[in-house]
């Protein structure tokens, strides 16, 4: 038994079906958000152009413009349309309202010194977390172990050059084995001028 009837003519493999659910799914939570957007940016259209007493063009206009980037925010509108969208409605209803120019309240966040050490915090602690778990992969820990060896070769390098450096003022040490080895030399070369001392006084006998 086929999954679909004979006069589906979407998709048929699993993932085609899933991905048809998922967009009905999504259009069923999106779709609401829409249709809230356009109707408050008609409305306030709508009281630009005839004033209608309780209802203020400014506060109609608020009203839309929220609508607006509640709808981008979720997804349900792209953010350069709620923009796009967003400009033209300030423009028309600037227009009908015979040039008096409307201007939508923008509340700026305000955050306290606390929270703002707080989120510096959390970054620099996600930051560094970033860090290790990137040592943790394959590359990361080629990485880690490079810089170790780089590290060793450089600090034997750094304990051998002053070895070095110090052996030739050792050098001057042997003199001393010269000068003993010229004075044997002198007292060999000496003992055989005394021999033939004896040899005179057996022949004076």
């Amino acid at each position: 038994m086929a999954r679909t009837p004979r006069s589906w003519t979407g998709a048929r493999s699993p993932a085609g079906l899933k991905r048809v659910r998922q967009t009905e799914r999504r259009s069923a939570v999106l779709q609401p958000r829409r249709s809230a957007a356009k109707t408050l940016v008609a409305k306030a259209i709508r009281v630009s152009a005839q004033p209608v007493e309780g209802m203020e063009p400014g506060v109609a206009l608020i009203e839309a413009l929220s609508a607006l980037d509640r709808a981008a925010k979720a997804g349900a509108i792209h953010p350069n349309a709620a923009a796009r969208r967003k400009s033209r409605l300030v423009r028309k209803v600037n227009a009908a309202l015979g040039g008096t120019q409307v201007k939508a309240a923008h509340v700026a966040k305000q955050t306290s010194k606390a929270q703002a050490t707080k989120a510096a915090k959390a970054r620099i602690a996600a930051g560094k977390a970033g860090k290790a778990k990137g040592a943790q992969t394959a590359a990361g820990k080629a990485r880690t172990a490079l810089s170790k060896t780089s590290r060793a070769e450089g600090a034997a390098a750094a304990s051998t050059a002053p070895a070095e450096t110090a052996r030739p003022a050792t050098k001057p040490k042997a003199t001393p084995s010269r000068t003993k080895a010229a004075s044997s030399t002198r007292a060999t070369t000496t003992k055989p001028a005394a021999k033939p001392a004896p040899k005179r006084a057996a022949a004076k006998g």
